[in-house]
């Protein structure tokens, strides 16, 4: 399973909902981190909406829920369990 985080330099939101992905154990995945700042289009989509979790399928994405950045990790990992297709 794929995860994808978009991104931005500097902004401690984005910084701090990948380092609570990465104390994630209930659930494997692999982290994809697209800075929105390489691509216009990425740019256009997300410049106000970063961070932004989506889970890479087939033929789309799947934008996952915002979670609240005080979130504790546990409460990640349930919303990953509740969203992801698997």
């Amino acid at each position: 399973m794929q995860l994808i985080l978009y991104s931005k330099p500097g902004c401690h939101l984005c910084a701090g909902l990948q380092l609570k992905l990465e104390q994630v154990r209930q659930i494997e995945f692999e982290l994809e981190i697209r800075d929105i700042t390489t691509r216009e289009d990425w740019w256009t989509a997300y410049e106000y909406e970063v961070p932004v979790l989506c889970q890479k399928l087939l033929d789309k994405e799947k934008p996952l829920p915002r979670i609240s950045p005080r979130a504790p990790v546990a409460k990640l990992e349930q919303m990953l369990r509740q969203n992801l297709t698997i």
